[in-house]
């Protein structure tokens, strides 16, 4: 087993690892490994980082980096979207897994459950989608970490909640609400072909910076919303009931409980 999933093992799965853990979570410590990050100094890590995680550099735009995050944050020359207008689009790079949303506006992942209404902070917004999906995207750290629009819609509602940073491993996720917990930010965007589509960001251990772009109130599928700095993260969506008919590919593996590759652009489902 790998030692990263080792060290996770034992901060969600011990009692002296959770008593390490409470430090690590608070912002603090992020925005501390974020100064460092940040900072020429990180600059040596950018070679070894490629060749641990084997990361084809190809397709990228070629530059100096001046830091660990300037190589981290870095952008593509091009993208493949699929701009069939009631197709949705994967906004990232990253593992997707489903999960049915009940009529009481809950969802469960193993052994924890998340309430909307927690999630959103908004019961109003959450009613609208009972009996609907989560789609949950987790970035790991190796994946492309900027992010697009899913679909063509507008912009009625945006929200930045406070908390903590929890990693976004599953064995975090599955042990404790992570994502009720997490630093997170989200667009309401009306759309044409799936009712109201909830986009969220969730930020994670380490990555104490979630950089959104917040100018046009009308937005376009594939079109770039932001980007998180260093570590693993998450996109969480949030579909109405009756409004999306998933791919075979992700229904296959939401069936068989697992996450699968996909990459920013590609389809995730049709408007039913």
């Amino acid at each position: 087993m790998k030692k990263e999933t080792l060290s996770i093992r034992f901060l969600y799965g011990t009692m002296v690892g959770r008593a390490i853990l409470k430090p690590l979570v608070h912002p603090f410590a992020s925005r501390l490994a974020g100064k460092f990050l940040d900072s020429g100094v990180s600059a040596w890590l950018v070679p070894w980082f490629i060749k641990k995680h084997h990361i084809d550099m190809e397709g990228y735009e070629e530059k100096r980096y001046r830091s660990f995050n300037d190589f981290f944050t870095r952008r593509r020359v091009s993208e493949r979207i699929d701009i069939t207008p009631d197709h949705l689009a994967s906004p990232c790079d990253g593992y997707l897994s489903v999960y049915p949303v009940d009529e009481k506006r809950t969802y469960h992942i193993k052994n924890v459950e998340y309430n909307l209404e927690q999630l959103l902070r908004n019961k109003t917004l959450a009613e609208r989608f009972a009996g609907g999906l989560c789609l949950i995207f987790r970035l790991t750290p190796q994946d492309y970490h900027r992010y697009c629009y899913a679909c063509d819609g507008v912009r009625v509602r945006s929200a930045a909640i406070g908390g903590i940073l929890h990693c976004v491993r599953p064995m975090a996720y599955t042990s404790v609400p992570v994502f009720v917990e997490n630093s997170r930010e989200y667009v309401a965007l009306l759309t044409d072909f799936f009712g109201t589509v909830i986009q969220m960001e969730i930020g994670a251990l380490l990555v104490g910076k979630i950089h959104n772009y917040h100018g046009k109130v009308k937005v376009t599928k594939g079109q770039e919303k932001g980007y998180f700095e260093f570590g693993g993260s998450t996109i969480l969506m949030l579909v109405e009931k009756d409004r999306l008919d998933l791919a075979e590919r992700v229904v296959e593996n939401t069936k068989m409980g697992k996450e699968m590759k996909i990459r920013l652009g590609e389809t995730v489902g049709v408007r039913k």
